[in-house]
C-alpha cells in the first residue's frame, strides 16, 4: 500500500510544482514588460515614426535659417544655448515696432517648446508644418545666414518717410540728410551690441538659483559700460581700460549662454529695449529739429557784433553828414526799390548785386525800411559805402508819421506749407508793405525787393511792363494752388485754381493801389479773419492772398527762381538762366546752416573791403 500511494503522489507533486512555476513566470513577465516600456525605448532606441516626425519639425523663424531639433533627449545644454543666441541675434534687428505691439499679446501662443511641438505630433502622426514670424522686407541684396541682417527701405518707401519727416519737422531734415555722416566708432557701436545683449539675458540670469555671484557679476558689468556712454559717445572719447570691460562682458555673455533661458523673456525684454530705443531716437530727432530752427531763426553772433560795432561807430564818429538828396528821394521818374530788412550784409548785397548787374546805376534809387535797432547801424553802413551812382535812403518804420492803429509794423514773413507729402515755403507781404502808399505818397511805381535775393541781371526793363490794371507783378508758385490753401482762406470767394503768388521780387502800381484802397481791404480782412483765428500768422498769410485776388499780373518765371533756401536739387544751368535768385527758406546764405553749394553766389556781391567784418569774425 505504501509503495502505490507513493507512487500515485510524485505525479501530483510534479504538476502543482509546473503550476506553481509558470503562475512566477507570469507575475514576473507582468513586472518586467512595464519596466521595458520605461527604461527600453527612451535609451536605447526610438520608432522609426517617432525619430522621423520629431526630426521634421522645424524653427518658427524658418525664414531665416531651418534649425532642427536634435534626435536624442540628451541635447547639451551649450547647443540649446546657441539655438537661442542664434533666435535672438535674428530676431532682434528685423521686426519693426508695429509688429512687437501687435504680438506682445499674443507671444505665448506663438512660441512653440520642442517638447510641444514632438508631443503633439507624436498624437497626429504627421509632420508639423513650419511656422514663420513675418518681418519688414528686407533689401534686394540677400544677406548670409549666420551674417549681420541689414534692413534698408525701398526707394519708395524711402521717399515716402523723407516726405513724412519733411511734413513734420521742415527743413531740417532736408539738411540732416545732406549732412549725416557714417558710423566709424567700431568700439562704441560694439560696446552697445555687447549692452543690448546683456541687457536681454540679465532678468533670466537674475532668476535661476543659485547663480547670485553671475548676476551680481552681469548687473555690474551693465552698469559699468551704461557710465562710460554717460561721457562718451565716440571711440576719442572712450576711457583707456574700455577693451579690458568688452573682453569682461564678453566672459559675462559667454557664462549666460551657457544656461537654459526661456525665450519669451528674452523676446520681451528685446522688445522693450527696442521700445525704448525708438522713444530715445524720436526725442532726440525733435530736439535736433528744435535745435535746427533755433539756430536758422535767431541772428548770428557776428552779425549781431557787426550790427553793434556800427552802432556805436555811428555815436562815436564826428562826421555824421548825410548828403542831402531829398529831391532824389520822391523823384517818380526814377526806378525806385524798397527793401524790408532788419540785416546789415543782406541789404547790401541786395543792392550791390542789382547795382553792378544794372546797364544805368544813376537812375537807382533804393529805400532801406528797418526797425529802430539797426537803423543807426545800417544808416552808418551805407554812408560809409557807395554801390556806383545809385542813391540809398535809410528809414526807420517804427518813426514814420503814420496811422498804425490797425498795423503793427513788421518785416517779410515766410510760411512753410505742408501738402499731399510735398513741401513748399511760401514768402509773402507782412504788414508794413501795406503802408508802401503812405510812405511813399509822392512815387507812382516801386520794386519790392526781399533781403534774401541776389540779382543777376539789369532789371530795368520791369518799369516798362504794361501790368493792365493790376497792381501786383509777381512771380507765380503754381506748385501751391489756392484750393491747396482752402483750409487757410476759409468761406471766402476764390478762384481755386489759381496759383499762389510769391514775393521776392515785385512791381507795386502804387498810383493803382490808391485807387483801390487796398491798404483799407487788407484792414478790414485782418479783421475779420482775427475773430476767425487767433493765429497770427495764418491771418497774415490768408489776408494777403486774399487783398491781392485777381489782382495779379503774372510775371515770367525765368524773371525769378525760387528754393534756394530750402531745396538741395536745384539744376545749376537753371541758376544760371535766372535773373534773381531767391533763397526763401531757412537756410539763408549768411548762415552757417545754409546749403553750400548756393552760398557763393550771395557772397560774390559781399563787400570785403570792411574792417568791421574782419573784427566780428565774418568770414567772405
Amino acid at each position: 500500500m505504501k509503495s502505490g500511494g507513493s507512487s500515485f503522489a510524485s505525479p501530483t507533486k510534479r504538476r502543482w510544482r509546473g503550476l506553481v512555476i509558470g503562475v512566477l513566470g507570469l507575475v514576473f513577465l507582468s513586472m518586467l514588460v512595464p519596466l521595458v516600456f520605461l527604461l527600453g525605448p527612451h535609451n536605447g532606441f526610438q520608432s522609426p515614426g517617432y525619430a522621423s516626425e520629431q526630426s521634421s519639425v522645424s524653427n518658427p523663424i524658418g525664414r531665416y535659417e531651418k534649425y532642427s531639433i536634435a534626435d536624442t533627449p540628451n541635447q547639451s545644454k551649450r547647443d540649446r544655448s546657441r539655438h537661442v543666441d542664434d533666435l535672438v541675434r535674428r530676431l532682434a534687428p528685423t521686426i519693426t515696432k508695429d509688429l512687437f505691439k501687435k504680438s506682445m499679446h499674443d507671444s505665448k501662443n506663438e512660441t512653440i517648446s520642442s517638447s510641444t511641438v514632438s508631443s503633439t505630433d507624436q498624437k497626429r502622426g504627421s509632420s508639423a508644418p513650419k511656422r514663420e514670424v513675418p518681418r519688414s522686407s528686407p533689401s534686394k541684396s540677400n544677406t548670409s545666414v549666420g551674417g549681420p541682417v541689414h534692413i534698408t527701405d525701398s526707394p519708395k518707401n524711402a521717399e515716402e518717410s523723407g516726405n513724412q519727416c519733411e511734413l513734420k519737422y521742415g527743413s531740417y531734415c532736408l539738411w540732416r540728410r545732406e549732412h549725416r555722416e557714417d558710423m566709424r566708432d567700431a568700439m562704441v557701436k560694439k560696446l552697445k551690441d555687447q549692452l543690448f545683449v546683456a541687457r536681454a539675458y540679465y532678468p533670466t540670469i537674475a532668476k535661476l538659483r543659485g547663480q547670485d555671484k553671475l548676476t551680481r557679476e552681469m548687473k555690474q558689468n551693465i552698469q559699468d559700460l551704461e557710465h562710460i556712454f554717460s561721457e562718451a559717445t565716440t571711440d576719442d572719447d572712450l576711457p583707456p581700460h574700455t577693451k579690458k570691460k568688452l573682453r569682461s562682458i564678453e566672459a559675462v555673455i559667454a557664462k549666460a549662454k551657457s544656461f537654459p533661458v526661456d525665450c519669451n523673456n528674452v523676446d520681451k525684454k528685446l522688445r522693450q529695449i527696442f521700445d525704448m530705443t525708438e522713444d530715445e531716437a524720436n526725442f532726440h530727432m525733435k530736439q535736433s529739429a528744435f535745435l535746427y530752427q533755433l539756430a536758422v531763426q535767431t541772428m548770428p553772433k557776428s552779425l549781431h557784433c557787426l550790427s553793434m560795432r556800427l552802432t556805436v561807430e555811428y555815436f562815436r564818429s564826428a562826421s555824421d553828414v548825410e548828403t542831402s538828396l531829398s529831391e532824389k528821394y520822391t523823384d517818380p521818374a526814377l526806378h525806385h526799390y524798397v527793401i524790408f530788412s532788419n540785416n546789415v550784409l543782406a541789404s547790401s548785397v541786395v543792392i550791390n548785386s542789382t547795382v553792378m548787374n544794372a546797364k544805368e546805376s544813376a537812375t537807382q534809387v533804393f529805400h532801406v525800411l528797418t526797425n529802430r535797432q539797426n537803423y543807426f547801424a545800417m544808416k552808418l553802413w551805407f554812408i560809409r559805402k557807395t554801390y556806383n551812382e545809385a542813391t540809398v535812403q535809410v528809414l526807420n518804420i517804427e518813426d514814420l508819421n503814420l496811422d498804425k492803429d490797425q498795423l503793427h509794423p513788421s518785416l517779410p514773413v515766410e510760411f512753410r506749407v505742408s501738402y499731399q507729402a510735398r513741401m513748399d515755403y511760401l514768402s509773402t507781404f507782412s504788414n508794413a508793405h501795406y503802408l508802401l502808399p503812405e510812405i511813399f505818397q509822392n512815387l507812382k511805381k516801386v520794386v519790392v525787393l526781399d533781403d534774401d535775393v541776389v540779382v543777376q541781371r539789369d532789371l530795368s526793363p520791369l518799369w516798362s511792363l504794361n501790368m493792365g490794371g493790376k497792381v501786383n507783378g509777381a512771380v507765380q508758385q503754381c506748385s501751391v494752388k489756392m484750393n491747396v490753401l482752402k483750409s487757410y482762406l476759409g468761406k471766402n470767394n476764390f478762384n481755386e485754381n489759381s496759383c499762389a503768388w510769391m514775393s521776392g521780387l515785385n512791381v507795386v502800381d502804387l498810383d493803382r493801389w490808391r485807387g483801390l484802397d487796398l491798404t483799407k481791404t487788407h484792414q478790414r480782412l485782418v479783421k475779420e479773419l482775427s475773430t476767425q483765428d487767433g493765429q497770427n500768422e495764418a491771418v497774415a498769410l490768408r489776408a494777403s492772398l486774399l487783398t491781392f485776388q485777381d489782382l495779379i499780373y503774372v510775371i515770367d518765371e525765368n524773371w525769378v527762381l525760387s528754393g534756394l533756401g530750402h531745396d538741395y536739387g536745384i539744376n545749376s544751368q537753371a541758376i544760371q538762366r535766372a535773373a534773381v535768385l531767391h533763397y526763401n527758406g531757412n537756410m539763408k546764405p549768411w548762415l552757417e546752416m545754409g546749403i553750400t553749394k548756393y552760398k557763393h553766389y550771395w557772397k560774390n556781391f559781399l563787400i570785403k573791403e570792411e574792417q568791421f567784418l574782419s573784427d566780428c569774425n565774418i568770414s567772405s
